[in-house]
């Protein structure tokens, strides 16, 4: 693997007047900003539309992407909106995203510039190229003329014309506004990495138009639920209740649905994460309707079978195995075997393991190193944490010896970007040295999540020199 470095940051973490990041200035600003520090790589969350608790690991469809990411002041430019529109959207805090304001407020303000949109041909010619994008379109109309019930509660299949043709017209302009972004950030030498959550809600256009692909009985209830089993850090393990697939069926018409997901994935995307890639070779089954994960079992998944599947649609891709987690010889083996690199986790290394595969002196270059992913504390949290002991053992064991502990940040640094792994990724609070208050997501936890922002004056204080000569001194340019 070439050796390269770049950044984790989701876009609704970008800075703004609109309430949360958008396809606007500031994402090519961004970009400019990782293309003067030598970076090559922008690492972001899933774009689908994110749940109730502003998760983008959980949603109405894998084949969607989240309508508040449009850029309110483009849509000035073209007409569509007005400025009084935009001005009068403009946010109470640039410091975090304002997802009650926009659930309230933001649907009803597209749907202005849908209504104002003569671009139809545009629309009909994405959406037939983008079916399944249509058929969530469809979904989420149908389920707007059944008061938002989940689809196993629904009584008509009418659809609600006006939210069907606002759904089309957010799906068309995320598009057409993400192209720009794109064509920019690769024209700039940066390349973009996504993420799939492995699995998808039962509430979903996904199930509802597939419901044969997934574990179901006859009244469209999940058989089995997915999860993870007890450990160390979870006693009763954790219960996530995605429907599971249901391999056999979807191994005999050659994982097609897999096949337009990842294809869908990587029209957007240069390359892709996978997330709980374990699941592919063994899946956790959990009991529906059981508490806790104790009476799981875990079942041969797919592997290699669906990994050549994915190659024959995106056969020169970056894809990534989130090989974390509860790991076993045949993990590894699937992951050696299917050629995507692993992780790993900076966070992880000193946990008492000296053969540990996140100590950096363990990585090989066939792996994507971290500090810290979007589920982990902040760098500095993370030092800030430790028990004396471990954390004075951390920093000589990144060549750190002064007593006052608080200064030895960079050398943890200086030890990523000099390690073997072809390619590091820095999660942006970890360029900005801050804390565990700015911490993304918490595991376990539904509220106060995924909100984080940084602001323009905040970037403009990283020290874009120190990690450009980083990036030459270490061959990652």
């Amino acid at each position: 693997m070439k050796r390269a470095s770049g950044v984790l940051m989701h876009v609704s973490t970008l800075w703004g007047e609109h309430s949360e990041g958008s396809f606007g200035q500031a994402a090519k600003d961004w970009i400019d900003f990782l293309c003067e520090c030598g970076f090559s790589y922008w690492q972001t969350l899933p774009f689908c539309l994110p749940d109730e608790y502003n998760s983008p690991y959980c949603s109405f469809s894998t084949f969607s992407v989240n309508p508040y990411f449009i850029d309110l002041p483009e849509l000035q430019k073209e007409g569509l909106l007005t400025k009084a529109e935009v001005d009068a959207a403009k946010q109470k805090t640039p410091y975090s995203c304002e997802f009650k304001r926009l659930a309230k407020e933001r649907l009803d303000l597209l749907n202005k510039a849908a209504k104002r949109c003569t671009d139809k041909d545009g629309i009909n010619e994405f959406l037939a190229k983008h079916p399944r994008t249509a058929d969530f379109c469809k979904f989420m109309a149908i389920r707007a003329s059944n008061k938002d019930l989940p689809w196993t509660e629904w009584t008509t299949d009418v659809v609600d014309e006006e939210v069907l043709k606002l759904w089309q017209f957010m799906q068309y302009k995320f598009f057409a506004q993400w192209k720009e972004i794109k064509d920019y950030a690769n024209k700039k030498g940066i390349s973009i990495i996504g993420d799939i959550p492995i699995y998808v809600a039962l509430n979903s256009s996904d199930v509802w138009a597939a419901p044969e692909q997934f574990q179901l009985d006859k009244e469209n209830k999940p058989v089995g639920i997915a999860g993870v089993p007890p450990d160390y850090f979870s006693e009763d393990g954790q219960v996530w209740n995605n429907p599971l697939y249901d391999w056999d069926k979807m191994e005999a018409d050659g994982f097609t649905w897999w096949k337009d997901r990842i294809s869908f994935m990587c029209e957007i995307f240069d390359g892709v994460r996978i997330d709980h890639f374990r699941g592919l070779e063994s899946y956790f089954s959990i009991p529906a309707g059981e508490t806790t994960a104790k009476n799981g079992k875990w079942i041969k998944g797919p592997g290699m079978k669906l990994i050549n599947a994915l190659r024959e649609v995106c056969p020169d891709k970056l894809l990534i195995a989130e090989d974390l987690g509860d790991i076993t010889p045949e993990v590894i083996e699937l992951v050696k075997e299917s050629g995507c690199p692993g992780m790993r986790i900076f966070q992880f290394a000193f946990l008492g393991d000296p053969g540990s595969t996140h100590l950096p002196h363990n990585y090989d270059n066939h792996c994507i190193a971290y500090t810290g992913t979007h589920d982990n504390n902040t760098l500095l949290g993370y030092v800030w944490d430790l028990d004396e002991k471990t954390r004075k053992h951390m920093l000589e064991y990144c060549g750190y010896f002064d007593k006052d502990w608080d200064k030895g940040y960079d050398a943890i640094l200086r030890t990523m970007f000099q390690s073997h792994a072809g390619l590091l990724i820095l999660p942006v609070q970890d360029l900005l040295l801050y804390g565990r208050d700015t911490r993304l997501n918490k595991p376990g936890t539904s509220d106060d999540n995924w909100s984080y922002r940084i602001t323009k004056e905040q970037l403009n204080k990283i020290d874009r020199k120190k990690f450009l000569k980083w990036n030459q001194m270490y061959g990652r340019v």
